[in-house]
């Protein structure tokens, strides 16, 4: 047995069996996810929980409605296939027993005001703000609730393809807090053994450089 095998026990599940998952058990998992760092300590996360069964059905039909509308702005037929082809992975949520939205809140970069006021370029400021430090905290954090998520039993799946109905998502569930937005979602349940299975990863070499 690996120290590092509540690692490898992670999967993106996307079917789950007809079985509850205790709130005690989805504390558990937001609580890990909120040991995850953060810059300055701001901890720029919140987490919605939800389980009723219609409401994410709604959810998921908010989704569709919005996919439809979307796809009726395509200029061709390529462009619109392209856009719906994802559409049964936007709404894969649907069937899971408790759906967590994860919400992302403000966060300050170090230096902004800084480059603003000595009149810097667009490119600088955009080379600032590209790797979206506040955003890296809430990766941080969603890794850490999918990993405890495996680790007690259950799965998820990071979902960032349904954020085109984010607002209308929000405005549904209701609710708001100054400054937050919908970031991802994660459905939660006990994983079809089927599930259990990651696809091939890239060898290390191609990946890692060694600089001495």
């Amino acid at each position: 047995m690996s120290n590092l095998d509540f690692i490898y026990k992670r999967h993106s599940i996307r079917k789950f069996k007809n079985q509850d998952v205790p709130i005690e058990d989805i504390k558990e998992m937001i609580k890990a996810a909120t040991y995850a760092p953060s810059g300055k300590n701001l901890q720029n996360w919140h987490f919605v929980v939800v389980k009723n069964r219609e409401k994410i059905e709604e959810m998921a039909k908010i989704v569709e409605r919005k996919s439809d509308e979307l796809a009726s702005y395509a200029t061709n037929e390529e462009m619109k296939k392209s856009f719906t082809k994802y559409r049964k992975y936007q709404t894969l949520f649907r069937n899971a027993p408790v759906v967590i939205l994860i919400f992302a809140g403000p966060y300050p970069s170090t230096g902004l005001e800084i480059l603003k006021a000595k009149g810097a370029s667009s490119e600088e400021i955009h080379n600032l703000l590209r790797p979206s430090p506040g955003i890296q905290n809430i990766g941080a954090a969603i890794e850490n609730l999918l990993l405890a998520a495996a680790n007690m039993g259950y799965g998820g799946c990071w979902m960032t393809s349904p954020n085109f109905a984010s607002k209308e998502i929000q405005d549904y569930i209701g609710f708001k807090k100054e400054g937050y937005f919908l970031a991802a979602i994660t459905p939660i349940g006990v994983p079809e053994e089927s599930e259990l299975k990651s696809p091939p990863r890239k060898p290390i070499e191609e990946v890692m450089t060694i600089i001495e």
